[in-house]
């Protein structure tokens, strides 16, 4: 490591103000929003480029390749690269990718955007190991709490965003006002972040094979990984097969009345901090254990959503809070594992978490096209029940000498 990577290293440590952790929540929020504005508009979108349920199902997967994509591909720059110039860069070409959605004269282009989209909107995955290695050790679940609790609004807000801007101006207005916001944000960070030399000369390839050598060593960030997916896999089965419940009989709702659900799920940012102060307070392994059993949960309460509303309420908002407790408490445990590797343990962690999302959302467009709600249930419980056993196995193992 050179000095100056050494100073600015300890420089930087404890010393993020709240403004700037402020800051890149929202720029975390903004990035991966864009991966989220379709689910709402899939009956909308499926009109305009007259594409079957199964095959507009398959627009919020590409998102999700892309971004698995990007987190095994790019988020390791972040342990190469200056990571201020890695973000704003990042920030940028998303912006191009939700251009390209915004102005889509056909499917190619369509899925182009939403995959380059996908891909760059992983500068939310260098930033949060960013603020964790610039917060105080004291204070680290705080402000990766903080952070996650931005990228949570912004999975969550972007649907109730997509509707109400669909019903004024419609489908791709979206697009346009996310990818001015992201240009914005890019040129903010690039005023506010400090730089941040990485740590060392290591090349591209050996990155990677560094990161082998991290999955082998850790058997913690294995189970981590395994926890993280299956949640994440829950949380895209409520998502997609919400938007083809409330599409038809018996709610019938147009895209901004189901985007609005998103503000029921937004109560699950609280989530996010919290878990992050009590990771502060050394209760990680209550946190993750306590999110796993709230999970499996609220699919007791979605079970009956088909026929009342006030059920899916209470559901989305148990699952959306357990979903940030179980992931803010494994962030914790895998940045701890090795400092110096955070953005390549952060690229593991992610790849695996994401492929989770991409698992549901393609078995849920086949539930659903031959079974319905139920089935939908029954598969969010399936991946919440291997959230549990994941958990309950490394808390074991966890105690053993």
């Amino acid at each position: 490591m050179t000095s100056a990577a050494r100073d600015a290293r300890r420089d930087a440590g404890g010393l993020i103000t709240r403004p700037a952790l402020l800051l890149m929540a929202t720029a975390t929020g903004l990035s991966v929003a864009g991966n989220y504005f379709a689910q709402p508009l899939l009956d909308v979108i499926a009109e305009r480029f007259t594409m079957s349920s199964a095959t507009a199902a398959l627009v919020v997967t590409t998102s999700q390749i892309g971004y698995v994509c990007g987190l095994l591909l790019l988020v390791p720059l972040g342990d190469l690269l200056e990571r201020r110039r890695l973000t704003v860069l990042l920030c940028a070409a998303t912006a191009v990718g939700l251009a390209c959605v915004a102005v889509a004269p056909n499917t190619a282009v369509l899925f182009t955007g939403l995959a380059v989209t996908g891909l760059c909107s992983v500068g939310a995955q260098v930033m949060v190991p960013f603020a964790a290695t610039m917060a105080a050790p004291e204070e680290r679940g705080r402000a990766v709490g903080t952070v996650m609790a931005g990228l949570l609004l912004g999975i969550l807000l972007a649907r109730t965003a997509a509707g109400g801007l669909a019903e004024l101006g419609g489908w791709r207005t979206v697009y346009w006002v996310n990818a001015t916001l992201m240009i914005t944000m890019a040129l903010v960070l690039r005023r506010v972040l400090p730089r941040f030399p990485a740590a060392g000369s290591t090349r591209y390839l050996a990155v990677f094979r560094s990161m082998g050598r991290l999955w082998h060593q850790y058997p913690v960030l294995r189970w981590r990984t395994l926890t993280g997916a299956s949640s994440f896999g829950a949380f895209t089965v409520l998502w997609i097969s919400l938007t083809f419940l409330l599409s038809g009989p018996p709610y019938g709702w147009s895209a901004q009345a189901i985007g609005l659900l998103g503000l029921a799920g937004a109560a699950g940012a609280a989530a996010a901090s919290v878990a992050g102060r009590l990771a502060d307070r050394g209760l990680v392994h209550t946190v993750t254990l306590a999110g796993a059993v709230l999970l499996l949960a609220s699919w007791a309460l979605l079970a009956p959503a088909a026929h009342g509303l006030l059920w899916l309420i209470a559901g989305i908002l148990l699952l959306d809070l357990a979903v940030q407790a179980v992931h803010i408490s494994n962030q914790n445990v895998v940045y701890a594992l090795e400092p110096e590797a955070r953005s390549r343990l952060n690229s593991l962690y992610m790849t695996s978490y994401f492929l989770g999302g991409v698992a549901g959302s393609a078995l849920t467009s086949v539930v659903w096209a031959h079974a319905g709600w139920a089935w939908a249930c029954a598969l969010g419980a399936a991946f919440s029940t291997v959230t549990l056993l994941s958990a309950l196995a490394e808390r074991l193992l966890h105690r053993r000498p």
